[in-house]
């Protein structure tokens, strides 16, 4: 039976949205089209309906895990509890929704250009987004580089240790309170608010 294009668009973004989750658990070489249709409930032979190749999917995959985490930081009143969030056990045990950048970043140094292409822009707007919530300053954006750099960096770390580490949680609680040192500026008055941001 022919499906609507509205069908098809939903079954697409099903996928895409599947893909995101298991690529961000798994690996982008560990995971096969075939695991990814099934995952999604289709068939292996209806994947090439709605993408090139899997690098095609593998692009709209991160592109829409980076959008989850935009919408997650818009959420957060301050950049304070985005730290906390970031940084907990929580998020340490669920990759497969929280940062692809934590996630994925050995990973895509792998992968072709275009999907280099879209971490970067990711990551980016991650960025950007933190420098909007610290005070104005020439310092901000180098700021905001560094807190990302950190909290990448010790969620990479924690989650490479076993779950029952002692490491690995206290190089999270020590990130959360050095990150959080930054981001206290934040809520200083005479910025307009820790509302005033931009869409990061």
């Amino acid at each position: 039976m022919r499906i609507t294009e509205n069908q098809a668009q939903k079954n697409r973004q099903k996928v895409v949205a599947k893909a995101s989750k298991l690529f961000r658990e798994g690996g982008f070489d560990r995971i096969s089209v075939n695991d990814l249709m099934k995952a999604a409930g289709f068939t292996h032979g209806g994947f090439y309906n709605h993408f090139e190749s899997k690098d095609a999917l593998a692009g709209e995959a991160l592109d829409y895990a980076f959008r989850q985490m935009d919408g997650v930081r818009e959420r957060m009143p301050t950049l304070d509890e985005f730290i906390t969030s970031y940084l907990s056990e929580e998020a340490r045990n669920a990759p497969g929704s929280t940062c692809p950048a934590a996630a994925l970043a050995g990973e895509v140094a792998r992968q072709p250009e275009d999907i280099k292409c879209v971490f970067a822009e990711g990551v980016e707007r991650m960025i950007s987004s933190i420098a909007d919530l610290l005070p104005k300053a020439p310092s901000a954006r180098d700021e905001a580089v560094d807190v990302v750099c950190r909290m990448l960096g010790a969620l990479v770390l924690a989650r490479a240790m076993p779950a029952s580490s002692s490491l690995g949680r206290e190089v999270l609680a020590t990130a959360t309170e050095r990150c959080r040192k930054s981001a206290m500026a934040s809520n200083r008055p005479g910025r307009g608010g820790s509302s005033s941001r931009r869409q990061g």
